[in-house]
């Protein structure tokens, strides 16, 4: 049972960024029930989610108490992921924050610290929505539609593409290489030797990235970071917990 006797729910849907917060619940050692769920064939999330939370999107958790009057409803990746750091042990799992004689002063943070706070917002708020949008471009250039149209979307996705997309997901991935190549201490983790909550957050976009864009030989540190989270005990436990509810696991956006 976790501290203070809480219970733990994680409703899962596949295909989705819930698999972060498995593997955050195996990193951390709480127990936790995984309820898991399957999309339709539109792919969006079946309407039972809307049950738990009112926007019927995954990752969502409830935590149970015995002083609780009703389940607390816990939603988005993030704040998942910073409630459950925050009571259950997510110490080891955030870089000290202050460099020493500088604690609470403006720019008294460790490069660790600075990093880990911006790769936790950076995973949702810079980088998915570009690899989100790359897969409706894929979608849309494969819609079933008429052969006589099927150039239409197909000529709309290339241009969207051509004059916005794949210069931005570029430049990420440029990015990201130099920061694993300038990390504290030499790495090999985005916020320097051991692994963060950072981490976890970033590893659903470029696991899931390096599975539709090969990263090839132009991205060294990327490619041997995308390796690394892979091999992760926490995250080779929680492919393995997915597996034995859900029966199959993929990585995919």
């Amino acid at each position: 049972m976790a501290p203070n006797h809480a219970k733990i729910t994680l409703y899962w849907l596949e295909k989705s960024r819930s698999q972060r917060i498995v593997w955050l619940l195996e990193e951390l050692g709480v127990e936790y029930n995984l309820k898991t769920f399957q999309r339709n064939a539109e792919m969006l999330a079946p309407p039972e989610l809307k049950q738990i939370h009112p926007l019927g999107k995954s990752p969502v958790i409830t935590v149970e108490t015995d002083s609780m009057e009703k389940p607390l409803v816990i939603a988005e990746s993030g704040n998942i992921t910073e409630y459950l750091c925050d009571h259950f042990g997510g110490d080891k799992l955030i870089p000290p924050r202050w460099k020493e004689g500088q604690e609470g002063t403006v720019g008294g943070e460790t490069e660790e610290w600075t990093r880990y706070r911006y790769f936790m917002h950076y995973a949702e708020g810079s980088l998915m929505p570009f690899l989100v949008m790359q897969l409706v471009m894929d979608r849309m250039k494969d819609a079933p539609v008429p052969f006589f149209v099927k150039p239409i979307p197909r000529f709309v996705a290339s241009k969207v593409e051509e004059a916005f997309l794949t210069r931005n997901i570029v430049g990420n991935f440029d990015f990201l290489e130099d920061q694993l190549k300038t990390a504290p201490k030499g790495g090999p983790y985005l916020c320097g030797p051991t692994l963060t909550a950072a981490d976890i957050m970033m590893s659903f976009p470029v696991i899931a990235a390096s599975l539709r864009v090969p990263l090839g030989d132009q991205y060294p540190h990327l490619v041997q970071y995308v390796a690394l989270l892979q091999k992760e005990d926490g995250y080779q436990r929680a492919v393995k917990k997915v597996e034995e509810v859900d029966g199959k696991f993929e990585a995919s956006l």
